[in-house]
């Protein structure tokens, strides 16, 4: 059985701790983990360095010991507010540093893969192709994920090593220690309205309510990222990763309603963000009621991120025929992947039932 040994940099991310499970499952996978503030592991096939990829020289020395890694998953991303321009010079640089890195220290590097997202297509700008399409028309730049995907294939050119990418859409998942994850943030608007007596209302536009969107489980990435990082039929092109379902937020939205027993209200295009801003005592008040973990509001929901998707007045949704012509078939449905999230978030007692 051929070994293979990843790299995974931003390893403690949204598109990456699943990504480590899903490969340490393999025997036939070692792991090493590159992060700024790496956890300790526990796993015989997992190890973690520290290195911040804003430092080039840094990140070469931290690597300069691994000659081993064959492959090599790209997951990090430069500081950035929800819904503004993002930095592309730091983000193209923290990927060139990784590449120099590796091919410095890495002599059977085999291939890169870049984790981009759904913004590939402007869906912060505004409506577009829908489906999205991998070979959809670019917008006006700024866009990080072109400038970071053109690097990589240009220096990918001469070398032994392949490349691919992936555009999942909102990955979400049970991860207590990840803020800006749709599980925990709509479940704390269930909680927090439920306390109130309220109807689960929709904290977005109508538009929004109806429009069909789709959206990434992270095991369910994991597996796709594995797949397109060995694939002969996956080198050198971007695919979609999606769970390869679609819904209407009015649905996912019944749903919860359902789960916590509440009422299904009606749309207001209010601001999550600024209605949620003196709700820390009720929460308090929450929490001791139902022994829940002490944790802050603002450490358990990311009410900017449901800002911006409940206003999205348009369909988002990706094309995954590219991935399943390719071999990739596998698919998720996402409502019922996210109350199964959603339901574990209550029994390791974060959420209120």
């Amino acid at each position: 059985m051929s070994q293979k040994t990843a790299l995974i940099a931003g390893a403690t991310g949204a598109a990456s701790i699943r990504l480590v499970d899903v490969l340490l499952a393999d025997p036939a996978w070692s792991v090493i983990g590159l992060s700024r503030n790496p956890p300790k592991s526990a796993h015989d096939r997992l190890a973690y360095i520290r290195a911040d990829l804003m430092d080039g020289p840094h990140t070469r020395k931290a690597l300069s010991a691994h000659s081993g890694i064959t492959h090599a998953f790209y997951t990090s991303r430069a500081p950035f507010k929800e819904g503004g321009l993002e930095d592309v010079e730091g983000n193209v640089a923290m990927l060139e540093n990784l590449i120099d890195g590796l091919e410095a220290a890495a002599p059977n590097l085999a291939h890169i893969h870049l984790v981009t997202g759904s913004k590939w297509y402007g869906i912060h700008l505004g409506p577009g192709q829908s489906p999205a399409r991998e070979d959809a028309p670019r917008h006006m730049p700024p866009n990080f994920y072109y400038d970071q995907q053109d690097v990589l294939a240009d220096r990918q050119q001469g070398r032994q090593w392949t490349w691919s990418a992936s555009r999942p859409n909102v990955i979400y998942d049970f991860a207590p220690e990840r803020v800006r994850n749709l599980v925990p943030t709509i479940g704390a608007w269930a909680a927090i309205s439920k306390e109130l007596g309220v109807p689960l209302d929709y904290p977005g536009h109508p538009d929004s309510f109806n429009a069909l969107t789709d959206m990434t489980d992270a095991t369910h990435l994991a597996h796709a990222l594995k797949w397109i990082a060995t694939a002969d039929t996956a080198h050198n092109q971007a695919f979609n990763a999606t769970d390869g379902d679609f819904f209407r937020w009015r649905h996912l939205w019944q749903r919860v309603a359902d789960h916590f027993e509440m009422e299904l209200g009606v749309c207001r295009p209010i601001s999550a963000e600024a209605w949620m801003a003196d709700k820390q005592p009720l929460w308090d008040r929450i929490v001791t009621r139902h022994s829940l973990e002490a944790k802050p509001l603002g450490d358990l929901a990311a009410w900017g991120f449901l800002d911006f998707l409940t206003n999205q007045r348009f369909d988002v949704v990706s094309s995954m025929v590219k991935i399943r012509q390719a071999g990739f078939t596998e698919t998720v449905s996402s409502i019922d992947k996210f109350i199964e999230h959603l339901a574990r978030y209550q029994d390791a007692r974060i959420l209120p039932r």
